[in-house]
């Protein structure tokens, strides 16, 4: 008996040996899918299409909804001068427009409503692609598990080694580059990027950042020269209408001025009136 409890127990304990290493051996990832589908510009453009709508249909419900309290802000303000039968209308009528309006909500923001639905569908293509994504990875580098960090899964914690959302997201980027790709020299282009490990295609993507931000500064300083020199082209213009216009009267006047002379008028005399001229004679006669 003792012999057969000593077996039995040899064996639990190298099985929970085996076990226990076999745990350690285990290598296991993480992707997080809430990073992922930010990330995807495809999706957040969707998503921002998909959150007008629903503005829209908050939009619809409140409409509704203040149409009902003032019908019924009416209905209170008339019950006096109503009769019994006009008040059970009207009371009808309120409650058609509150059905109509739970039915509404319902159909846009319930289970399996318009917005459930188009969520799903903007969601599930990405989803399928890194699933897909997730299994090439698992079984080329040989991982035993991969769980979704923005699943239900509780993970208390998770090292940043294990994450491989960034691998994900990489073939997302090279599939939709792929796709993008009309010439051969692009083609060629995309072969030779995708032969870069993940930290030199980081380092290309930094470069290339930092280069697209050089380019806008760029852009906004000769934005910036071009605008200072329009404003000064503007300003000179306008000084020289204004010498143009003033050089004309001078002219126009200069032209009055010798064809009175020519037809026997008196030019206009600059300075005093005639008043101020006739004390002048005045004073020359004493």
């Amino acid at each position: 008996m003792k012999t057969i409890k000593f077996i039995f127990l040899s064996f639990a304990l190298v099985f929970f040996t085996l076990s226990v290493q076999a745990q350690r051996g285990a290598r296991m990832g993480y992707v997080d899918m809430e990073y992922i589908l930010e990330s995807v510009p495809e999706y957040q453009e969707a998503s921002t299409q998909l959150a007008g709508k629903v503005q829209r249909w908050k939009k619809d419900l409140d409409k509704m909804n203040d149409e009902i309290e003032q019908m019924k802000l009416n209905l209170s303000n008339e019950r006096v001068l109503l009769t019994k039968e006009l008040i059970e209308e009207r009371e009808e009528e309120i409650k058609i427009l509150e059905d109509e309006m739970l039915k509404y909500q319902h159909d846009r923001f319930g289970p399996n409503g318009d917005l459930d639905i188009q969520r799903r569908q903007l969601v599930q293509p990405i989803q399928d692609q890194v699933f897909n994504i997730v299994q090439e990875i698992a079984e080329a580098k040989k991982y035993d598990f991969i769980f979704d960090k923005s699943a239900d899964v509780v993970m208390l914690f998770a090292s940043k080694r294990n994450d491989i959302s960034e691998q994900v997201l990489r073939s997302i980027n090279r599939a939709a580059r792929r796709e993008e790709a009309k010439s051969r020299k692009d083609k060629k282009e995309i072969e030779k990027r995708e032969e870069l490990s993940l930290e030199e295609e980081n380092e290309v993507t930094e470069r290339e950042i930092a280069a697209e931000e050089r380019k806008n500064e760029r852009e906004r300083l000769l934005e910036e020269r071009k605008r200072v020199r329009d404003s000064v082209r503007a300003a000179n213009k306008i000084e020289f209408e204004e010498k143009r216009r003033l050089l004309i009267e001078e002219r126009q006047r200069r032209k009055d001025s010798l064809s009175k002379i020519r037809n026997g008028e008196d030019p206009p005399v600059e300075g005093d009136g005639e008043g101020n001229g006739g004390d002048g004679n005045g004073g020359g006669l004493k």
